[in-house]
């Protein structure tokens, strides 16, 4: 499992626009070329961000984005949801509406296999409650916990020198 490309410049913008100066919108292009993604790329991300109340487009001379709530409000889960979407990882099709065709002659109908366990899948179960587990873990952290630990790693790198 891999998340996309759009989730990690989505937190990686977000993080940017929570470092920058308290009512300094960051525009598309200093966003585009700190993250170096293309800026119609990064506008089609950020419109998605927007579209679900993460960030705020301000328009004018000093347009650009800004975050539409406090970094500590918005989690590494609520990120993950809008770009990735909010289906579940896994889908059994071993259960009961979605059996697996057994390999009989063409125009037969599918059999349901003996193993199909319906919504009791022991493998379901396992899928799901590890993607709970993800799901807690990225509800746990927000963009400023993320920038948080980030400067406490750059004071400690700052400390060996």
């Amino acid at each position: 499992m891999q998340f996309s490309k759009s989730t990690a410049y989505g937190l990686h913008a977000l993080m940017l626009l929570a470092k920058s100066e308290r009512g300094r919108n960051v525009g598309i292009k200093e966003l585009s070329s700190s993250l170096g993604a293309s800026e119609s790329y990064l506008s089609k991300i950020m419109s998605k961000l927007r579209q679900d109340g993460l960030v705020r487009a301000v328009t004018g001379v000093n347009g650009g984005y800004e975050l539409a709530r406090d970094a500590s409000e918005i989690t590494f889960l609520d990120v993950v949801q809008v770009l990735e979407g909010r289906q579940h990882l896994y889908e059994c099709f071993h259960g009961s509406n979605h059996p697996l065709p057994a390999l009989e002659a063409a125009g037969d109908e599918p059999e349901t296999p003996e193993f199909a366990f319906g919504e009791g899948c022991p493998v379901k179960q396992v899928m799901d409650a590890a993607e709970q587990q993800m799901n807690r873990y990225l509800q746990q952290h927000t963009i400023q916990s993320a920038l948080n630990q980030a400067g406490s790693c750059d004071a400690h790198a700052a400390g060996k020198k």
